[in-house]
């Protein structure tokens, strides 16, 4: 098993393993001859030793050996120990300053939010002012009400007498408009009436002409 810690949201993984972890690792790199593997196999096989051994000598050699070794696989599983307690603790330390950790980031997340806001705010507010000053500037640009009104005024006669000028105007386009009728109407009865005429007088031509042509009994 493995400890799992978060900084900001973010996992960390491996902070700490598990004791079966460890020796599964340790087996791998020392194999069955080296650290305190070693030393296991050697007490065993002193102690096997030490069964069989045929003297009294051999087996008091084997012996002190034994616990030469027992004595070197305690002070190694004492140390493994004390090493153990001190990654505990000091797994405990790194929870408690990730924790700090994430609470000052935390922390930095609501200042960095709340001074976003400011900052909008604050954008606001000079957007209003500048809006606010552009506007008294188009004011004081502008007259007064009693100017205005009064300019209002003479546009009002103005507008009246160009209205008068603009009846005035139609009437006489309206008369023009009649006489220019009755002139292309008398024009178009003198056409006619010319039209009449000529063809009264190519009747007449036609029978003078005609009565040349007979000859007189």
């Amino acid at each position: 098993m493995s400890a799992h810690v978060s900084i900001g949201g973010i996992p960390r993984i491996g902070i700490m393993e598990s004791k079966d972890e460890v020796i599964r690792k340790r087996l791998l790199i020392d194999g069955d001859g080296a650290g305190d593997d070693r030393r296991i196999n050697l007490l065993v096989k002193s102690f096997i030793k030490w069964c069989n051994s045929g003297s009294q000598e051999e087996g008091y050699s084997q012996y002190q050996r034994m616990l030469s070794t027992l004595s070197q696989c305690e002070f190694s599983m004492g140390k493994t120990l004390l090493v153990y307690d001190m990654n505990l603790r000091e797994m405990e330390n790194y929870e408690k300053i990730y924790k700090e950790i994430e609470c000052s980031i935390a922390g930095a997340h609501e200042k960095i939010a709340e001074c976003k806001k400011q900052i909008l705010q604050a954008k606001r507010i000079r957007k209003n002012r500048q809006e606010y000053d552009a506007l008294a500037k188009v004011i004081q640009h502008h007259p007064d009400r009693h100017e205005t009104l009064k300019e209002l005024e003479a546009l009002g006669k103005e507008l009246e007498h160009l209205s008068h000028i603009k009846e005035s105007v139609e009437d006489k386009l309206e008369l023009r408009r009649k006489q220019f009728h009755v002139l292309l109407s008398t024009i178009h009865e003198l056409q006619q009436t010319l039209e009449n005429d000529e063809k009264l007088s190519e009747v007449e031509e036609a029978q003078e002409t005609s009565m040349e042509a007979d000859p007189k009994p």
